[in-house]
């Protein structure tokens, strides 16, 4: 992908020539399928395991617990029998990328989350 030169960082001996991009950009049709990489690569790093059968599901065991990961573009959802490993997976993801814990799900494409203790419900 090549990109003019933005204005004001253009450099006077190369007046009118372009810049080739090593990295997609944010708003580029290029950039949701290398964010997604990034995110595959990253997730599969920390021990996760793509789903065979939803490409968006990742799973990761460790012993008697585990943890589920559901992706939706750059929203992730996050499921365990365990608080603090989900907390720590968290941490993990921070450190990772610059990112904002918005707690509880209360919406997921268009259904409506209610969690109390012990019960989910969805409408």
């Amino acid at each position: 992908m090549y990109v003019h030169q933005p204005p004001g960082f253009q450099e006077p001996n190369n007046a009118g020539k372009v810049l080739k991009l090593k990295k997609a950009l944010y708003g580029l049709k290029q950039a949701p399928r290398a964010w997604n990489a990034k995110l595959d690569q990253e997730l599969c790093r920390l021990g996760f395991r793509k789903s065979e059968e939803e490409h968006a599901v990742y799973r990761r065991s460790e012993g008697d617990s585990f943890l589920i990961v559901g992706v939706y573009v750059d929203d992730l959802i996050i499921c365990g029998p365990y608080s603090n490993k989900i907390a720590r997976f968290k941490q993990q993801m921070m450190r990772l990328f610059s990112m904002s814990d918005l707690g509880l799900l209360s919406y997921y494409l268009g259904i409506e989350v209610t969690q109390n203790c012990g019960e989910i419900t969805i409408c």
